[in-house]
């Protein structure tokens, strides 16, 4: 899709939809920048990928966003794709005593973090005439069905409309910015926001009746990065196997 020699910012790169999105990048000939929290994964990840700059950070920090953007540049010299992946869940509903602190946290990282990144990684991406790809969620468009997901569902809502808003200030720039909302995806989110719910049930509740594999999401990522896309900005790409469209 002519990514070789392309320079690609992963965050959240080091599991799940992150290390499919970083693996596909760097088979494509990109050289890839992988950012995460854990080290222990993202070496992992990295050892499937091409010499790629592996980058310890965490983006609801301030000097760790700055950092990204210096190492990258420092290395490369240029950005031409930032994928904004990092992102997290909390349970806590709108009763609970720890829903401030579940917000806090969730928009530190999905949102502010996101902001932050993009807004460093922008004239950069001016001067290649490169694109942004955001990974929103199917949360942006509809409650979440699970109680206590509040917080994660406003987020995501904010991820999609700050990508549109992105997209009208940025254009200008030559520089195109489009968000992907998955469904359900078999990663460690389930684990990691400890939900009590399976991938199964969650299949149950699209019409395809199925689960998504982090390399489709990985795929509709490439595709909309590269010039086959040249046309599309401030759009929203769903890939949800029909849940948004399921009746009962």
């Amino acid at each position: 899709m002519g990514f070789k020699n392309k320079v690609v910012i992963v965050t959240g790169a080091s599991s799940g939809i992150g290390a499919a999105i970083a693996t596909a990048f760097s088979d494509q000939g990109a050289k890839v920048v992988m950012v995460g929290r854990n080290e222990a994964k993202l070496n992992k990840v990295a050892a499937k990928c091409c010499k790629p700059l592996v980058l310890i950070a965490d983006v609801a920090k301030d000097d760790d966003v700055k950092k990204i953007i210096e190492q990258t540049i420092k290395k490369y010299g240029q950005i031409d794709v930032l994928v904004n992946n990092a992102g997290l869940g909390r349970k806590a509903s709108i009763l609970d005593e720890n829903l401030m602190e579940a917000y806090d946290t969730i928009m530190s990282v999905n949102v502010r973090g996101l902001v932050h990144l993009t807004s460093r990684a922008a004239p950069y991406l001016a001067k290649t005439k490169g694109n942004v790809v955001n990974i929103a969620s199917v949360a942006s468009h509809i409650p979440s069905p699970l109680p206590g997901f509040l917080s994660y569902c406003i987020s995501k809502a904010a991820v999609s409309h700050f990508t549109r808003c992105a997209a009208a200030e940025l254009a200008c720039q030559g520089v195109r910015v489009n968000s992907i909302s998955p469904g359900p995806v078999k990663t460690d989110f389930i684990d990691n926001a400890k939900m009590d719910f399976t991938w199964d049930e969650a299949g149950d509740k699209t019409v395809l009746k199925r689960v998504s594999e982090p390399g489709e999401i990985a795929d509709l990522v490439l595709f909309v990065a590269s010039a086959k896309a040249i046309g599309i900005t401030g759009s929203d790409f769903l890939s949800d196997n029909g849940l948004i469209v399921k009746r009962s």
